[in-house]
């Protein structure tokens, strides 16, 4: 009986503290004016609570007058004391109301953390909709915010990170606001120096697989182009089956899904032993090229959750072009210059690129003595525009051989993790959990 008193006592205390630690970041977010709604949701079991909560933010910080939106964020909490994981999404964030998601330094750092949406994405969209408030700075200002707001509660480091779009965002905001985190972990993050770079195009021609693989792909794309007889057919009955409607003729969709097939290959994985040898059936060839360059990335139907991101190429993020030497006996399409516009950007938005914005990250990141660690993989496409580090203390860049835009600390080479924890641990001054393999 008395085992069974001192058993229920002990569990009565655990959940109390439990609850008093719940009820302390519940109470901290309803407290503050500028959180406008707190949810609590079902999350991770890593963490004690989970909360969606939507944030007031200036559309225009040089301009409060010019109003406000709501943005979406997910507040993981582990404890008040705990680091903390500053995740700056650069899409849409529906993801982190999972309550399977964990970004991958959570368990390794015993964080609690903090996932923020990209204004424009999501649920974080200003009503009415005005393109001219989606700004580098804008974002990093919302970044800002949050981080002011949240550090009236936890005490512990803070470590922003984010992936592709999401790494570009994390550089940015540390340029701006370089005080606001004690280290950052882009992963795969661009920096390019034009609506088309110019530098994604010989990278694919000479830098991904084995010549042999590489030569196999050019004579794949060139099969599907030369026999442009038997593969429009199939394309326009697979488009009138999804719905598919398009701003380009049909023979311009061919066109670009053949043009984007390598970028979009390596991008992923190095999938280039499945390309079917050209001499192979038609559907083979046609299937393959579905499943690796669907047409939905360029239809209308497909825009409708990216287009935020294609104002941003244009204005200040750059993009890739494509390379059509190889093909010009047999393209429609006259140039693919400024496809990004033609396909992809609102009718009615005229954008000229800001070419001072990745020259400024580029000043920063030349001079900057902040602790950044960059996550790259070796074949990606999106290696090509990778930041050029300097050799300094305050950086580690970390490339995973033959890796594609999915690599991750967790998936370096054993050596390449030993030297992330190593580094982490001195910049932290905390233990850091990476399994060596």
């Amino acid at each position: 009986m008395m085992k069974q008193l001192v058993l229920f006592i002990a569990l009565l205390l655990a959940f109390s503290l439990s609850f008093a630690q719940e009820t302390d970041i519940e109470a901290f977010l309803k407290a503050q004016p500028e959180i406008k709604s707190v949810e609590k949701i079902e999350g991770n079991a890593f963490f004690t609570s989970t909360y969606k909560i939507m944030v007031e933010q200036q559309l225009d910080y040089n301009h409060p007058e010019k109003g406000t939106f709501l943005q979406r964020v997910f507040v993981a909490d582990k404890a008040k004391e705990a680091p903390v994981v500053f995740i700056t999404e650069g899409y849409t964030a529906g993801y982190a109301g999972s309550p399977r998601y964990i970004n991958e330094l959570s368990p390794m750092l015993n964080a609690s953390q903090i996932c923020v949406e990209h204004r424009y994405f999501g649920e974080s969209w200003p009503k009415p909709l005005n393109w001219d408030y989606l700004t580098v700075k804008n974002a990093a200002a919302d970044h800002h915010h949050i981080v002011l707001m949240m550090k009236k509660y936890y005490t512990g480091k803070w470590i922003n990170t984010g992936i592709s779009k999401g790494g570009q965002t994390v550089v940015y905001h540390r340029w701006l606001y370089p005080n606001d985190v004690d280290v950052s972990i882009p992963y795969v993050a661009p920096l390019n120096f034009g609506v088309e770079d110019g530098r994604h195009e010989p990278f694919i021609a000479n830098v991904p697989g084995t010549p042999e693989q590489r030569k196999k792909i050019l004579e794949f794309q060139t099969e599907i182009l030369k026999n442009r007889s038997v593969y429009l057919p199939k394309l326009k009955a697979l488009c009138e089956q999804q719905k598919f409607t398009f701003r380009i003729s049909m023979d311009e969709v061919l066109d670009y899904c053949v043009l984007e097939y390598p970028f979009a290959l390596w991008q992923w994985g190095n999938l280039a032993d499945q390309v079917p040898a050209a001499d192979q059936d038609p559907d083979t060839l046609f299937k393959h090229l579905m499943i690796v360059s669907n047409p939905s990335y360029f239809a209308i139907e497909g825009m409708d959750e990216i287009k935020s991101f294609f104002v941003q190429a244009a204005r200040e993020l750059g993009y890739y072009g494509y390379g059509t030497k190889p093909f010009k006996p047999y393209l429609k399409i006259k140039s693919a210059k400024n496809y990004l516009s033609k396909i992809f950007l609102p009718t009615d938005l005229q954008i000229k690129y800001n070419k001072k914005t990745a020259k400024h990250v580029k000043e920063f990141i030349d001079t900057t003595d902040a602790r950044i660690l960059f996550i790259y993989g070796g074949w990606d496409p999106w290696f090509a525009t990778a930041f050029e580090i300097p050799e300094k203390d305050n950086f580690l860049n970390m490339v995973k051989a033959e890796g594609s835009h999915a690599a991750r600390i967790g998936n370096l080479l054993p050596d390449q993790k030993k030297q992330v924890k190593e580094k982490l641990e001195e910049w932290l001054g905390i233990p850091v959990n990476i399994e060596l393999d």
